[in-house]
């Protein structure tokens, strides 16, 4: 297990260097992009012009291409901008591939089982996608705690004699971010022409959120069908602020069941790690018994059927 996973790991590390050292100076970017402008501009037509701005895939450009070939590359880019990174998905990858490599190759040093060795490898390399999880998940908390607030502004605007797209404006400008980086690309994008409704969808699509949800019904109703949008924005504002409360009410009731969680969680590996610590052969019958490697799966599979358990039990939807 050890030759192979070192020579896969030699393989990675030399396609990353491959990588990095074929990829163009930042001039050569800069010149490239300024011929491509130069490019586009000679080349519109009669077919019309496209405002849509083409988000750029850095430097290995290649490596992007290819990685989006599968599957899951779609829901890994929504998941980086939704955490508010800046990362490119083809560096990603190739950081979490070796990881995985490097975890699996350390892990077979300690572990005898290979299955498990590929397991920590796993666990590791799903790392950085974890952390942009909970990057998205601390983000979307402060934007539905700023929502509100924003919703207010926006009614106040619209009773001041603003339109729409000004009051939208105005939320990118004084509201704190996530909530006014977010309109201001909204703005941006109508400025650039998009109509409102291809805007709204599009923040829909960046903040999944259901406050953001009524938000946009709220606006794009009022647009198609007339009537008062400040006291409609005010009445939405009222809605987001009781969700809020009984969100933090759920927190309250759900506290034990989210601790019983985290302890199911890493209390076993920090015991396993202490024992481990002040007597290196305790627990080494569990990786080189058959039935101590059993009994290992077995725990984690019930380690994690319980997760699942407990988080059905206290997800909450409101």
């Amino acid at each position: 297990m050890s030759p192979i996973l070192l020579f896969i790991l030699l393989l990675i590390l030399s396609f990353g260097v491959v990588v990095y050292f074929l990829r163009p100076s930042r001039e050569e970017t800069a010149v490239q992009q300024h011929l491509a402008g130069i490019e586009e501009s000679r080349t519109v037509g009669a077919s019309g012009i496209d405002i849509l701005r083409e988000q750029r895939s850095g430097s290995a450009a290649w490596v992007e291409n290819l990685i989006k070939q599968f599957p899951a590359s779609a829901a890994l880019g929504r998941l980086i901008s939704q955490s508010g990174q800046k990362y490119q998905l083809g560096p990603l990858v190739i950081f979490s591939l070796i990881v995985t490599v490097v975890g699996s190759w350390v892990a077979s040093w300690m572990i005898s089982s290979v299955l498990l060795s590929i397991l920590v490898g796993l666990a590791l390399g799903l790392s950085p996608f974890l952390y942009l999880y909970t990057l998205r998940e601390i983000r979307f908390r402060r934007f539905e705690t700023l929502l509100p607030e924003a919703v207010d502004l926006m009614a106040r605007g619209l009773r001041a004699g603003h339109g729409v797209g000004a009051v939208l404006e105005m939320v990118g400008q004084e509201v704190e971010d996530p909530v006014g980086a977010e309109f201001r690309s909204l703005t941006e994008e109508q400025n650039l022409g998009l109509p409102l409704r291809e805007a709204m969808l599009n923040l829909l699509d960046r903040v999944p959120l259901d406050d953001v949800r009524f938000l946009a019904t709220a606006i794009l109703l009022q647009k198609e069908t007339g009537g008062n949008l400040a006291l409609i924005l005010d009445k939405t504002a009222f809605v987001m602020r009781e969700r809020s409360r009984l969100r933090g009410q759920l927190r309250i009731y759900t506290a034990q069941g989210r601790i019983t969680g985290w302890i199911l969680c890493f209390v076993p590996f920090i015991i396993f790690g202490l024992i481990s610590l002040s007597n290196p052969n305790y627990e080494k019958a569990l990786f080189t018994e058959p039935m101590g490697l059993k009994m290992v799966y077995g725990g984690l599979l019930l380690m994690g059927l319980g997760i699942l358990v407990i988080r059905k039990i206290i997800k909450v939807r409101v």
